[in-house]
């Protein structure tokens, strides 16, 4: 596999100040998904940059993945605007597709083909002529850290290696832009760094993503900018950093204890600017710590925690506590 084809390629010739910027990779304008009486997608704008990753974050049922089907042209909207490379979607999602390279939430991996075959296999629906298709195969494999089971079937891969699979899967046909639906849930800490670590290769090399993740800090590793959607509507969006810096408080006390509540009730109440009680925990939330760590001098038998303010607690002030099913 030449330069121009691997994982890693590099992004095209950076542009001089007087060039326009490229056009967004993804726009959508007022999109709109209905089903029954419940609204899934609910006027959504968006734009995703060249070689940014852009992250989709919310609650269960918040609308993610189906926002990413619909850009995809696998669902049709009610109302609004896809263009997706160029692409007018749905009229030429098909065009758009092959283009773009998916990870689904969950693994789509014929059971009866080896690791390499699922790649060659794969590769054949983009139409790719056999030559290309298999010098693609080795390097991925290799990228995805699966040379070594290469010739091995999928019911013996572990779940890190179907997911690095279906990763390297969606690299065969050098994708312009590569959607990921939660690509690490289910996944042990070590095999989600590996995941990590490969997609900021890809980012580095100026590959576009768009990511859904129910995980914050997967999310503060890789993202650019990000959208966080709650209930089918963009709450807010912005860098990671940016929406910290606006949106939060930036110290958070976690107190617990027998006296948690009369902290809480007696002195939180007077030294923090916003105050949260989740389960036996209480959330203080402070411009300014030094008053609300000088209160717990009078409470011993309180256990506390002092961090910087962080994109879950952004995700939470804007989407609430509650579960979702």
């Amino acid at each position: 596999m030449n330069d121009a084809t691997t994982p890693e390629r590099l992004a095209a010739d950076s542009t001089g100040p007087d060039v326009p910027p490229a056009p967004a990779v993804l726009r959508v304008r007022g999109l709109t998904k209905r089903f029954g009486d419940m609204t899934a997608v609910d006027r959504l704008d968006l734009d995703v940059r060249p070689g940014e990753c852009f992250g989709l974050l919310g609650p269960n049922g918040a609308g993610k993945s189906t926002t990413l089907k619909l850009v995809l042209g696998l669902a049709t909207p009610d109302a609004g605007r896809i263009e997706l490379l160029g692409h007018p979607v749905p009229a030429q999602a098909r065009q758009a597709r092959m283009r773009a390279g998916v990870v689904p939430q969950h693994d789509a991996l014929d059971p009866d083909f080896t690791a390499a075959e699922n790649l060659l296999v794969f590769g054949r629906y983009f139409g790719l002529p056999e030559r290309t298709l298999r010098s693609r195969v080795e390097p991925l494999l290799e990228w995805a850290a699966l040379s070594a089971k290469r010739n091995a079937k999928i019911s013996e891969l572990s779940g890190g290696m179907k997911r690095r699979l279906t990763l390297a899967r969606a690299l065969i046909n050098d994708p312009e832009v590569l959607f990921l639906d939660e690509p690490t849930t289910g996944l042990d800490p070590q095999a989600r760094h590996l995941i990590w670590e490969r997609l900021r290769q890809l980012i580095a090399r100026g590959k576009t993503i768009v990511l859904t993740t129910h995980f914050m800090d997967e999310a503060e590793r890789l993202c650019d900018r990000l959208m966080i959607v709650d209930h089918g509507r963009a709450v807010t969006q912005g860098a990671p950093g940016e929406l910290t810096a606006r949106e939060i408080e930036p110290h958070v006390l976690e107190v617990h204890g027998d006296d948690a509540r009369a902290w809480h009730d007696q002195a939180a109440l007077r030294v923090c600017e916003r105050l949260e009680w989740v389960g036996e925990t209480a959330f203080g939330y402070c411009r300014d710590p030094r008053a609300a760590i000088e209160t717990l001098a009078a409470y011993p038998r309180l256990r506390y925690l002092h961090r910087p303010a962080n994109l879950e607690d952004v995700f939470l002030k804007l989407t609430g506590r509650d579960l979702r099913d």
